[in-house]
Parts: C-alpha cells; sequence; structure tokens
C-alpha cells in the first residue's frame, strides 16, 4: 500500500515563490510516476505536472510551463514541486499522486495542501 503525504501550502503574493513536498511511504516508490494535480474553488482537478521513475522524463501542463518543475528523491521517498512567479490563478488546493508506469491513471492520492496567491 502507497501513502502519500502533502507539505509546505501557504499564503504567499503574486510573484513569490513557494516548495510544496510530497512524502510517500511504501518500499516500491522507486517504481511508481509521481505527479501533481489541483483544484481551484468551482473547478475540476487538473493536471499540472509528472515525473517518471528515474526522472528521466517530465511534462507539465501549459499554465505552468517555464514556472514550475516537479521533481523526486528515491532515497528520501519525496515528490517536490517547485513553483515560481506564482499568479493568483495558481489558487488551488495542490494533490500528490502515484501510479505505476503500466497504469493509464494515478490511483493513490494524498489528502492535499492549499495554495493560496494573493494579488
Amino acid at each position: 500500500q502507497v501513502q502519500l503525504v502533502e507539505s509546505g501550502g501557504g499564503l504567499v503574493q503574486a510573484g513569490d515563490s513557494l516548495r510544496i513536498s510530497c512524502q510517500i511511504s511504501g518500499r516500491t516508490f522507486g517504481l511508481l510516476t509521481m505527479g501533481w494535480f489541483r483544484q481551484a474553488p468551482g473547478k475540476e482537478r487538473e493536471f499540472i505536472a509528472s515525473i517518471t521513475m528515474k526522472g528521466g522524463t517530465t511534462n507539465y501542463a501549459d499554465s505552468v510551463k517555464g514556472r514550475f518543475t516537479i521533481s523526486r528523491d528515491n532515497a528520501k521517498k519525496t515528490a517536490d514541486l517547485q513553483m515560481n512567479d506564482l499568479e493568483p490563478e495558481d489558487t488551488a488546493v495542490y494533490y500528490c499522486a502515484a501510479k505505476i508506469p503500466s497504469s493509464t491513471m494515478f490511483t493513490n492520492w494524498g489528502q492535499g495542501t492549499q495554495v493560496t496567491v494573493s494579488s
């Protein structure tokens, strides 16, 4: 069983940077593709970024390309999201997720961490 716990969210101003982290429990972390999603008030959950098991391939939503960076540390069992040049539109609950490479969707989810960006 894989457990994911997000941390690092908070209230920041537009233009600020913030780093959120996902702590993963389980012996199979190194076999998982990790991802970050977010859900803003009144909107559906959307994909933000993903990183493959060895960290060689990353994917980003167009809305965050050039501003956000996803990374992982298999020794520490963490997956982080560095968010730069934050905008009010980035305000959302951010969720960490995991899946096996052969799966078409993410199947393990954290409880989320709130990120609020003020003007």
